[in-house]
């Protein structure tokens, strides 16, 4: 029997994890597909959000300005790429001008440093590729961006390198509540635990409702994007928002940590939790909406559509805390942005939370707390000649357009938590991420996985099980 069983590792569940590692108990994460960050925490805008837009005094507005002050330190222990690059909300007429003025009073009140606003004519000195329409606009120069899923992998990997185990393709199908501790079924095992941590995102009322009673529906939203080439990703130097709506906080324009440019997301409720399908009126939705912030944008560069689903729920409010009719029972549910912010704060009081529900937490006398990830293409030229000199494999470029090597993605293969798909090695080195999105190095990256792991190539996963990217003659007349 575990002492706590977290649900879900995704973001939350993985910060959870690895805060929950430094203490002298059992942990055990069950995760319902075959990679951590394969949810919300895959597919978002990668935007470490200044605090400017939760309501006073809510849990979302707590959270989330912890969360962000904790971030920089985060990334550099954990060796993520994050940049502080700002954000801009840009305020096109009279209405929007009285919402940048409630937000600029809200982020003093949630204590946002620097926050403030500027005239057109600064805006635009400032972003000189934005539209000219612009009449104003509220600028938190605390606003960042970061590497959302290596992010997850780091607090993952640290939270096993400190003795959780994480079970994955681990579905939690019922759960029972005895008088002192619980009943976890899975598709495949039974696990027992004193405690629970449910984290399980776009499915966490579904957890919630097996033992407690309910208190949350969610509500899952879809929200789409485009991804662009390098090249024309300079039209902007921050993260540019419209003003935010009933639906969210608006379609965006922003540079990720790699240096492309994203834009997105719609906000589409539906009634499936993970689907994450394309449609072109999204994207057309999208695209017609962000030009009214960044006219120029090359939308002729854009190498990836996708989507993701965000845990919305009905009563707009994350839902943090123990059960109070089942005792053990602890929820970290309904988060939906800023949740990539706070998960570090939310993570932190997961410790907390359980030292108040009787759980008897000591500190280990050691734990592993930092991490350094090779980014073959990031070091000097001496760096990388020593690197090739001790392995020839980190000198074989596979991935050519992001200069990933055969070295970096062995390495991946072969990590604390094994990248075994395709799309777990693009999350782990980005080799796939680049202008040709794997059209190049698909195939070689599948050679790879399976001379590593001894598995046929026809068992090679694009991403989540059942995604095989080859098909035997025999297979395929059984198909059809």
């Amino acid at each position: 029997m575990y002492d706590v069983i977290i649900i879900g590792c995704g973001i939350v569940g993985a910060s959870a994890a690895f805060e929950l590692s430094k203490y002298d108990i059992s942990i055990a994460v069950l995760e319902k597909d075959n990679d951590v960050a394969e949810g919300a925490t895959k597919a978002n805008s990668a935007i470490v959000h200044a605090g400017y837009d939760p309501t006073e005094g809510s849990l979302m507005a707590k959270y989330n300005i912890k969360g962000a002050a904790m971030m920089k330190d985060i990334a550099e222990q954990f060796d993520v790429i994050y940049k502080q690059c700002g954000a801009f909300v840009l305020a096109f007429s009279d209405e929007d001008m009285l919402e940048i003025e409630k937000l600029l009073k809200r982020g003093k009140n949630n204590g946002v440093a620097g926050i403030e606003i500027l005239s057109a004519q600064k805006t635009l000195d400032m972003e000189p590729k934005l539209s000219r329409n612009v009449k104003a606009a509220l600028n938190a120069p605390t606003s960042a961006i970061i590497d959302p899923w290596d992010l997850c992998t780091a607090y993952a990997e640290m939270a096993v390198r400190n003795g959780v185990e994480l079970k994955l393709s681990a579905p939690v199908m019922d759960i029972i509540k005895l008088d002192d501790r619980f009943i976890v079924k899975t598709d495949k095992k039974i696990y027992e635990a004193k405690y629970i941590i449910n984290a399980a995102g776009t499915h966490a009322d579904v957890i919630n409702d097996m033992v407690c009673n309910h208190k949350f529906t969610i509500v899952p939203t879809k929200g789409e994007y485009y991804l662009l080439d390098k090249k024309d990703s300079n039209v902007i130097n921050r993260t540019i928002f419209q003003c935010p709506n009933e639906k969210g906080k608006g379609v965006l324009v922003t540079r990720t940590v790699h240096g492309n440019l994203l834009i997105g997301p719609d906000a589409q409720a539906q009634n499936d939790r993970d689907d994450t399908s394309v449609e072109q009126h999204a994207l057309d939705y999208i695209k017609e909406a962000s030009l009214r912030s960044v006219p120029d944008i090359a939308f002729r560069s854009v190498i990836r559509s996708f989507a993701g689903v965000r845990a919305n729920s009905d009563i707009g409010e994350f839902v943090i805390g123990q059960a109070e009719e089942t005792p053990g029972f602890i929820n970290l549910s309904a988060i939906k942005s800023p949740g990539l912010t706070s998960a570090p704060a939310i993570g932190l009081d997961a410790v907390d939370i359980l030292k108040d529900a009787g759980l008897k937490m000591e500190k280990k006398n050691y734990y592993q707390e930092r991490r350094k990830v090779v980014r073959f293409d990031e070091l000097s030229r001496k760096e990388k000649n020593e690197l090739i000199a001790s392995n020839p494999l980190y000198g074989k470029i596979v991935c050519r357009c992001e200069h990933i090597t055969e070295g970096e993605i062995i390495d991946a293969i072969n990590g604390v938590i094994p990248a075994l798909s395709i799309d777990s090695i693009k999350k782990r080195t980005r080799a796939g991420m680049g202008r040709c999105q794997g059209g190049f190095c698909g195939p070689k990256i599948a050679q790879i996985i399976a001379d590593q792991t001894g598995a046929s190539l026809l068992e090679v996963l694009q991403g989540r099980s059942g995604s095989e990217i080859l098909i035997s003659k025999t297979k395929q007349r059984e198909v059809l």
